[in-house]
């Protein structure tokens, strides 16, 4: 279990999310738009823009890596097209059950199949549909934890172990 500083508690990872927006919002525009959803639901503690390494993207994507043949396309290659060299945002999420709250309003990874009422499904342009008869990964926006186990494992590649001091409750407004 991670501490968020020198002699403070453990982290409760229930009450914490790593949101990354992908590089079709950000060159969209629609950063702040989406960032208004998120804070609908939790606190923002910290976001950024980042411009990703390959071995972020690698870390992050680690369970696609493998799925090359399966999905037909050069995965490592794709996500190297998507990430690599482009601006991505960071924000990190507080709040009750953070990760599953922002989880249920990203909506499905197929943005045509998402509600109007979840990020994918308002703002999302592509569809898994379009992406594979183009041999790409689909652009949908926006990551989130997909659930409190995987937030300590996102914390660490997005932010670190030099941004723990970042794991503290917010002083108000931080326990929707």
């Amino acid at each position: 279990m991670t501490e968020a500083a020198e002699g403070s508690e453990p982290v409760d990872w229930s009450r914490w999310t790593v949101i990354l927006l992908k590089p079709d919002c950000v060159r969209r525009g629609l950063v702040g738009e989406v960032l208004q959803w998120v804070q609908g639901l939790v606190t923002i503690v910290d976001s950024r823009v980042v411009v990703a390494t390959e071995d972020q993207v690698f870390a992050h994507y680690d369970d696609m890596l493998p799925l090359s043949e399966t999905l037909g396309r050069d995965v490592p290659a794709e996500l190297r097209r998507i990430f690599i060299g482009n601006r991505v945002v960071v924000a990190l999420g507080y709040g009750e059950n953070a990760a599953a709250r922002i989880r249920a309003i990203v909506g499905p990874t197929d943005p045509a199949s998402a509600p109007t009422t979840t990020v994918r499904g308002r703002y999302a342009k592509d569809t898994l549909d379009k992406a594979v008869a183009e041999g790409r990964l689909v652009d949908n926006l926006i990551h989130t934890s997909d659930h409190s186990a995987v937030v300590e494992r996102d914390f660490g590649i997005w932010y670190g172990s030099q941004h723990t001091h970042l794991l503290r409750a917010p002083a108000r407004g931080g326990t929707r």
